[in-house]
């Protein structure tokens, strides 16, 4: 042992020039600051040299983000990813993932499946971190890193230059300014949502069973209720209503009168659908045992919500789903806005009057200059944006546009254009909903019932991003026929 220990000094105390050591290259890329007792904290990731590729900098990791960054041409650019996530969530078929009738990794799917260069390329990079800013006139973006647990590292700041900025930050729940909705509700759009809803649900099923549990507190306990009409709220309702009728009712037999689902809304559930499309979801709703409430939500307590005409409705499990707004980062960037405090974009998705900014997704909407309306925070709208983004920067990095300050004058061709290819929503029990008219106003083709339901689920099929999670979401759905849903609480 002391022969080698002498060997290794020998060898390491050598002094060798940097391209010995191929990984000590790569960390050149970043400038970092040290003392004697902490460890190594990289400041920045700097900027890129003539000869080097351009780099393209995306914030986010949603639709919008990932559509763009799985179309991106990795051989002209450098591609750097900033989210607090690693994965993109499947949206649609989130809702599912609650009561067990898919897992969770069916709608996940990795960042570095969806844009390998991330993890192949020495210069592409993904970053678990959150935005905390972006310095426009430096070309950098602030960050921070993300860190969980009380063993983990403390987080600390860094800055990453860009020659290109793709801000796709999305939104988050609108609670309207409601006392404890932040407290008590769950929300539905990320996979630990999901999570958090399953192990409450599951919980309160199974403590509703432990003697000693009073007739009032087993009924508060086993009352789920959904704020929000929309397609999510609909599709939970539905996912839940199948779940207690082929489930519950067999495997919880002693509480099976006791559990039941409320629907509360404002206005009209799935007022974006064709007015038959909503009667038919009413009905069918109702026939499977939800209760629908139309009314506002005054205040939420941690074991009853109060709504405006003072009726107090108790419940077990509180599920928060009323549409989404701008998050606080995107109202404290120094950026234009748009009507409704969405990031500003022109007709090419530019950020105007700043240079090599580009916004996608649910965190931005057109300027007011371009006469055109703010679109609705859809996934179709974010991979549309997405899609279109891609091809419009592989065409600038092809004719040298790629770096910092260097498209002033070049021709970027089409506008993006959005058309609506139309909407979906399952409500249970086999039925759903196809909604293919482009407006409210439009005419068009519009489906309800178990021929719907086979368009829904194989659309959506054939949108989960891999092959990989394709089959997962197949085998998932296979086994949930024949051997009913997992109750696990795991």
């Amino acid at each position: 042992m002391s022969l080698f220990r002498t060997l290794s000094k020998r060898y390491f105390s050598t002094t060798k020039p940097l391209h010995h050591f191929p990984s000590l290259t790569l960390l050149s890329r970043f400038s970092s600051t040290t003392d004697s007792t902490a460890p190594v904290r990289y400041a920045a990731l700097g900027p890129t040299k003539p000869h080097e590729k351009p780099r393209v900098v995306v914030l986010g990791t949603g639709w919008a983000g990932c559509r763009f960054m799985k179309g991106l041409d990795s051989r002209i650019y450098d591609i750097v990813c900033v989210s607090p996530r690693n994965h993109m969530v499947f949206t649609p078929l989130l809702a599912s993932t609650c009561v067990g009738t898919l897992e969770f990794r069916s709608v996940a799917e990795p960042i570095a499946r969806i844009q390998p260069a991330i993890s192949n390329e020495p210069g592409s990079f993904f970053f678990l971190a959150n935005c905390t800013g972006i310095n426009a006139d430096k070309h950098e973006v602030q960050c921070e890193t993300v860190t969980e647990g009380t063993q983990t590292l403390e987080p600390w700041k860094f800055t990453v230059s860009y020659d290109k900025l793709v801000i796709a930050l999305g939104a988050q729940p609108t609670t309207f300014g409601i006392h404890g909705v932040h407290e008590h509700a769950i929300f539905l759009r990320e996979v630990y949502h999901a999570q958090e809803i399953r192990r409450k649900l599951l919980l309160n099923l199974m403590m509703s069973e432990v003697p000693g549990i009073s007739e009032e507190e087993k009924k508060r306990l086993l009352h789920c209720v959904i704020v929000g009409g929309g397609p999510t709220g609909v599709e939970f309702s539905g996912e839940l209503s199948d779940f207690i009728m082929r489930d519950v009712r067999q495997r919880y037999a002693h509480v099976k009168d006791y559990i039941h689902v409320t629907l509360i809304e404002a206005n009209e559930i799935l007022s974006s659908f064709d007015v038959r499309l909503r009667q038919y979801a009413t009905n069918q709703l109702t026939k499977s045992g939800v209760r629908l409430v139309r009314g506002i939500v005054k205040d939420v307590e941690e074991k009853k919500i109060i709504l405006n005409d003072g009726t107090e409705v108790p419940y077990g499990l509180l599920v928060w789903s009323t549409g989404v707004g701008p998050s606080p980062i995107i109202h404290s960037l120094d950026l234009p806005k748009s009507p409704g405090g969405r990031i500003g974009i022109d007709e090419w998705l530019r950020v105007p009057s700043v240079q090599d900014i580009f916004s996608i997704g649910d965190c931005c909407g057109f300027v007011e200059s371009t006469g055109k309306p703010t679109l609705p925070a859809l996934a179709q709208v974010a991979e549309r944006q997405g899609k279109y983004l891609a091809g419009l920067l592989n065409k600038v990095g092809k004719v040298n546009g790629g770096h910092a300050n260097s498209m002033k004058d070049l021709d970027l061709g089409g506008q993006f254009v959005y058309k609506h290819l139309g909407s979906m929503a399952t409500v249970g029990s086999y039925k759903a909903l196809v909604d293919l008219r482009q407006n409210k106003e439009a005419k068009g083709l519009s489906l309800a019932g178990f021929t719907s339901w086979i368009v829904w689920r194989s659309a959506y099929l054939t949108r989960v991003i891999s092959w990989r999670n394709r089959f997962y979401v197949a085998i998932n759905w296979a086994t949930t026929f024949v051997f009913g849903r997992d109750i696990s609480r795991i």
